[in-house]
């Protein structure tokens, strides 16, 4: 039996944690009351262009801390009061606790795993944060304020929404009842100065002779597949071959959500639209892409298939339409094509199987796999041609390997690189008629060392 000194103590502990519940949960009501007035308070002077940031965050400070002057009820001491105020303001002004990690510029991922959870993606590696919500009204509260700036919603009707943020980032949010233990909220980092040709040759992703190698490819017209997993660094790579488009030619992007950052002069951007609250007036990847065949492009641009836009993607590359890029989620080359079989039957035609591979055949030239590897680190790992029919079967050609047979260094990073497998491209030739001469060593197997400097582009 415990002594009376153990039974006051613990009768004290279970006051202390009783009243520290209590005034949680006052702080909890405060922090929603204040909230609720700043807004109502100022309202459009919140999304006033032509205040600074500095100047916003002033106005609501002071509106914070003349509402919190009407409070009655809760005593708080100095650094109480500073840090609720900064608080509040980083949930009406920015993103509440989430705000210094999407301002971290090492952290490429956001997810947030129900209130109390909150995970990062930093340098390939995912790792847990100290960071935390006050509750799920909080978390919702702050992807109600995501989603309304793009003009999306989300509630029980829809319990999912894709948005993005004003700097580009993708946003994915899942709330009850869908999300058990949520809301769920992944945010995919849009970086303000994209990723360079340079960039990728010094991260390992590929090498400078591959990357020239793909200006070619892109310079000479070449329909080019971008495949690869989830967060593999597909959008990335597509945004570097994109940089190797000529300036003077028309071209027209297609986009679910707008991240392709292209500095030709003739640039024409085209994004999806969400059906409203109504169930109307959705534009699909697939409406955009058949537009922008009316569009007297040169070159077209398509972020994602997923769909049926599949089949009109493959008919504008056989339509005179070649030069154009886009991605793909797979798993493999070989699987690349079987995904677009599977994707040009989703648009609802009874086409044979025969059929949809001589259209793929005839379209696709070249498939640039991106893989995200053990090491956290994305590298290409095939660069393969499409050579064209075998009886029933798309028949591939490997043009570069990524040598995983170079083994890994004491951190676990892979020490491969991609490697020419030895086989030169049927299309050297349809280079060559547009002034791009390809080295005869550059599909040589031996080190790299071994090979000419430079390539002859002239146009």
């Amino acid at each position: 039996m415990p002594s009376l000194s153990e039974r006051v103590a613990a009768a004290k502990a279970a006051e202390a944690s009783s009243f520290g519940g209590a005034r949680a949960e006052a702080l909890t009501e405060l922090r929603g009351r204040l909230h609720f007035k700043v807004v109502e308070e100022l309202g459009p002077t919140l999304y006033d262009r032509q205040m600074s940031d500095a100047e916003l965050r002033l106005r609501v400070i002071e509106m914070l801390e003349w509402a919190l002057d009407q409070e009655q009820g809760l005593p708080l001491t100095a650094a109480d009061q500073k840090q609720l105020l900064n608080e509040i303001a980083s949930d009406v002004l920015g993103y509440g606790p989430i705000d210094p990690l999407l301002n971290d510029p090492e952290v490429t991922e956001v997810m947030v795993n129900g209130p109390y959870d909150v995970y990062i993606e930093r340098n390939g590696k995912i790792e847990k944060t100290d960071v935390r919500f006050v509750d799920q009204v909080h978390l919702r509260r702050i992807i109600d304020k995501i989603v309304g700036q793009v003009g999306r919603r989300v509630d029980e009707a829809t319990p999912m929404v894709d948005a993005r943020l004003p700097d580009g980032s993708r946003v994915n949010a899942v709330i009850a009842p869908l999300a058990i233990g949520g809301p769920f909220l992944t945010i995919r980092k849009f970086s303000v100065d994209p990723l360079t040709e340079a960039d990728l040759v010094r991260f390992g992703t590929l090498t400078q002779r591959v990357a020239d190698f793909l200006r070619a490819c892109v310079v000479g017209r070449l329909n080019i597949i971008i495949s690869g997993g989830t967060g593999s660094g597909k959008t990335t790579t597509l945004n570097v071959l994109s940089g190797y488009l000529p300036s003077d030619e028309r071209i027209v992007t297609v986009e679910d959500a707008a991240e392709l950052q292209l500095h030709q002069d003739h640039v024409l951007s085209l994004e999806a639209r969400p059906a409203n609250i109504e169930g109307k007036g959705q534009i699909t990847i697939r409406d955009l892409v058949r537009n922008t065949l009316r569009m007297r492009p040169d070159r077209i641009v398509v972020g994602e298939v997923r769909g049926g836009e599949a089949l009109d993607m493959l008919q504008a590359m056989n339509t005179g339409h070649d030069g154009s890029l886009t991605t793909l989620h797979s798993n493999s080359p070989r699987d690349t094509l079987s995904r677009l079989e599977t994707m040009v039957l989703m648009a609802g035609y009874d086409l044979p199987v025969r059929a949809i591979r001589e259209q793929i055949a005839s379209a696709v030239d070249l498939i640039v796999h991106v893989s995200r590897l053990r090491d956290g680190t994305r590298r290409i790992t095939h660069i393969t041609e499409v050579e064209g029919m075998e009886g029933d079967i798309i028949t591939l050609q490997d043009l570069f390997l990524f040598d995983f047979g170079m083994g890994v260094d004491e951190h676990g990073r892979f020490l491969g690189r991609l490697k020419a497998t030895g086989i030169r491209p049927t299309f050297s030739e349809r280079l060559a008629d547009f002034g791009i001469k390809l080295p005869p060593d550059l599909f040589d197997p031996e080190p790299f060392a071994r090979r000419s400097d430079q390539f002859s582009l002239t146009r």
